[in-house]
């Protein structure tokens, strides 16, 4: 990954690359961001601009002054003193970086085959990291330290570095890419400078689109709005069309039982709702969330506020005056709650069922 292989964020490339070239880059920088802004592959395209002005260029993400700090799960099978380290699963991350910079922690909890464990970077990496850069750099110049997602430091972790952090070893760099910056120790976040990585131009995801997956115009269009700058979404967007059509025929057939109050199709439709898997489940009512916004915004007659199908639009020709001022917020609400309850393994079928009720209710309310 590369500054020209990277998806807009043209001024922050330029911004990079002059701190570089003019050598007036601090010594431990934030890359802050949504998901799907970029911020990954600019801290990999800035740590190899500057490892490459060496003899040893950069191959990949590969090179000997070049270190991933990221968080990771403890297996079944070590101690419980064991404290585990970015390399017990350099595999796994090599893997995922070759299939590009661009991912989310689901993604990477995946890629470790994670369960019901949380992903944290441990006291034992930090340790390793230390042992790491107290060495001499392999050309006798730059070690860069990238740590991914640094809020998932626990506090014992979270101390070692700061205290890495303000006694670094020489022509050390930290590249701290970070998506939810206050979570991060404070003291951590004093010391570092901070860059803030907006989402991704619109029309730069349009064109990558076009470019890199062959899409066509219109097509391209529709998902890099969809998207909201982010080109995880937009790559979703791509890959989730059998399950988005799915959820579309779901929500249509909802909001048609609901507003003839057949009570029959409403507890028809609530059983077989629960039997779609847990994360499966939100995701469709995330959906519904979704579809309930846009048919609000669709009263505006605003076709820049809109992001949807032509089938999704075509149906709001008519659904849209169901949605108003009097009900939007019980919707959202309504859906918001079920996602909770969901996530924390409440009786599907009992929260589903209930849905079915408050939406015949909603639908009538003005």
């Amino acid at each position: 990954m590369d500054f020209e292989d990277i998806i807009g964020q043209h001024e922050m490339i330029e911004r990079l690359r002059a701190l570089a070239d003019e050598n007036r880059l601090p010594h431990a920088m934030m890359l802050c961001g949504p998901d799907g802004c970029g911020k990954m592959a600019l801290a990999i395209a800035l740590a190899k601009y500057i490892l490459n002005k060496g003899t040893y260029q950069v191959k990949g993400i590969s090179h000997p002054d070049l270190h991933f700090t990221f968080p990771t799960i403890k297996l079944s099978k070590w101690n419980s003193e064991y404290k585990p380290i970015s390399d017990d699963f350099i595999e796994q991350w090599n893997e995922l970086l070759a299939d590009g910079p661009y991912f989310s922690l689901a993604q990477w909890m995946e890629a470790m085959r994670a369960e019901r464990q949380q992903a944290v970077i441990t006291v034992g990496e930090a340790n390793e990291l230390i042992k790491r850069l107290m060495i001499k750099s392999n050309q006798g110049g730059w070690k860069i330290s990238i740590i991914w997602l640094p809020e998932r430091m626990n506090i014992e972790c979270a101390n070692k570095m700061l205290k890495l952090i303000e006694e670094p070893p020489t022509q050390t760099l930290f590249i701290l890419v970070c998506r939810e910056p206050e979570n991060l120790l404070e003291t951590i976040r004093s010391r570092v400078q901070r860059f803030d990585i907006k989402p991704i131009a619109t029309d730069d995801i349009r064109q990558a689109l076009i470019k890199q997956r062959g899409l066509e115009q219109e097509d391209a269009e529709r998902v890099a709005r969809l998207s909201n700058g982010n080109w995880l979404t937009a790559l979703e967007e791509l890959n989730a069309g059998n399950e988005n059509q799915m959820f579309f025929k779901s929500f249509v057939e909802l909001m048609r039982l609901a507003y003839m109050k057949d009570v029959k199709g409403l507890k028809r439709w609530s059983e077989n709702s629960s039997t779609l898997g847990r994360e499966e489940q939100k995701r469709l009512l995330a959906y519904f969330l979704r579809m309930v916004r846009e048919a609000f915004m669709y009263n505006f007659r605003q076709a820049e506020l809109n992001y949807m199908t032509s089938d999704e639009e075509q149906f709001c020709t008519k659904f849209a005056r169901f949605v108003n001022e009097g009900n939007v917020l019980g919707f959202q609400k309504l859906y918001q709650t079920a996602i909770r309850d969901i996530g924390q393994n409440a009786n599907a079928k009992m929260v589903f069922f209930d849905i079915t009720m408050k939406v015949a209710v909603l639908l009538h309310t003005t």
